[in-house]
């Protein structure tokens, strides 16, 4: 005797029904509130695109124009498209010694800063000692503190061991700087990486310094990505310590060498020099921005998804 059975599909099951009754495709449950949300914080970012934009475009037309051209029609075209002002603003205003300072002193404090940052979180969110805590509220007063109240202190301090108004002793401050951050961010980001992996690595018998370095930091670029970007243009646009700590004009970073240029003449000044200075200011952080772009979006993804 052989029992036969009919597969009786009920109502309201099946992949088909499922279909029907399950969650909506995106944008059909769509109330009035969200398409109030959406319509608002679009047209506040096409404000402030443009509010961004307009500047960055006026600016760079006018560092192709006379200064009588830039008087007469600010938003022009200018008459002859050459590039005379960058050359005069790289080579008469000394806008070129002041870039390679500033990429000296920028890229080598950064190169500290993430190396010794990154080295310190890692520490501090991996190990616990004695202290740990400690240090780590520590770094985040560091970024409670003003800068300018410590710029007595670091004056005498650069004046005491001989790298006042150099280019090392401005190394060393901008990586002292930019420290507390980094620290406060890459903590965070290490504790987030897993253990098992490191665990796994020195059951193999790797050492600490190999853990890190060939492990775990590949693991983090994402958040050195992005912090290597906010502290890069925090850095490139510093202009309080330069002030107060390099006097030197041999040794004028971009923003000093920006705002003596533009104050040395008074209303003879070359603007279409000064345009073209600041674009070659600008062109940097966005070439930065740039390569890094791809890293920091992963950093931003992966932090959303946690």
């Amino acid at each position: 005797m052989t029992q036969t059975t009919t597969n009786v599909r009920e109502p309201g099951t099946g992949p088909e029904a499922g279909a029907r009754t399950g969650a909506a495709e995106p944008g059909q449950s769509t109330t009035t509130g969200d398409k109030i949300v959406g319509t608002v914080s679009h047209t506040v970012l096409i404000i402030w695109s443009v509010l961004v934009i307009v500047p960055l475009v006026g600016v760079l037309m006018s560092s192709f124009k006379t200064s009588s051209e830039i008087f007469a029609s600010p938003f022009g075209l200018p008459a002859n498209w050459n590039f005379r002002n960058y050359v005069n603003a790289w080579t008469t205003a000394g806008i070129g010694s002041f870039f390679f300072n500033s990429v000296i002193v920028v890229f080598c404090a950064l190169f500290l800063t993430m190396l010794l940052g990154s080295m310190c979180a890692y520490v501090l969110a991996r190990f616990q000692f004695p202290g740990s805590r400690l240090l780590y509220y520590l770094m985040l007063a560091g970024l409670t503190f003003p800068i300018f109240l410590a710029i007595v202190p670091l004056f005498f301090v650069l004046r005491g061991i001989g790298l006042l108004n150099t280019l090392p002793g401005l190394i060393l401050t901008y990586a002292m700087f930019a420290f507390p951050f980094t620290v406060f961010f890459l903590y965070a980001f290490f504790r987030s990486l897993s253990r098992s992996i490191a665990e796994a690595a020195a059951m193999d018998g790797a050492g600490e310094w190999r853990i890190f370095f060939q492990i775990m930091l590949p693991m983090a670029r994402p958040g050195l990505a992005t912090v290597a970007i906010l502290n890069f243009v925090g850095l490139w646009n510093q202009f309080l310590l330069p002030v107060a700590l390099n006097t030197n004009p041999d040794n004028y970073v971009l923003t000093q060498g920006m705002a003596s240029f533009a104050s040395q003449a008074g209303y003879s000044v070359d603007f279409g020099a000064l345009f073209a200075a600041v674009v070659i200011t600008v062109v940097p952080v966005l070439i930065v921005y740039l390569i890094f772009q791809r890293q920091l979006q992963g950093s931003v993804s992966q932090g959303t998804n946690k």
